[in-house]
């Protein structure tokens, strides 16, 4: 179960970013709510999780999971650079985040 509570506090974490480029982008008061609570549900989870994870794996999966999403977010939704290289290096911090997993 706290894995999953990981995993949906990075996906939250996704969101809450999402929420703050709405919020550069001039999408007012529903941007600035989707920030504040993807930010407050992805930090409880991740306080859940580590409850009865180690604290590093727990801190590095979802930073993964947060920097991974937000990137191909940024990718597809708003326009960013797709290349090789930004692809090869997502797929080393999934696999990163996989092998932390296969080790706790």
């Amino acid at each position: 179960m706290a894995w999953l509570a990981l995993v949906m506090a990075g996906c939250s974490e996704v969101f809450g970013v999402i929420g703050m480029k709405g919020i550069t982008v001039g999408k007012g008061w529903k941007a600035f709510m989707l920030m504040v609570l993807s930010f407050v549900l992805s930090f409880s989870l991740l306080s859940y999780a580590m409850k009865s994870l180690p604290m590093g794996t727990s801190y590095a999966v979802w930073t993964g999971i947060g920097t991974v999403g937000s990137t191909i977010t940024g990718m597809f939704l708003y326009g960013e650079q797709k290349s090789v290289l930004r692809v090869l290096f997502i797929a080393m911090i999934l696999a990163a985040a996989l092998g932390l997993k296969l080790i706790s």
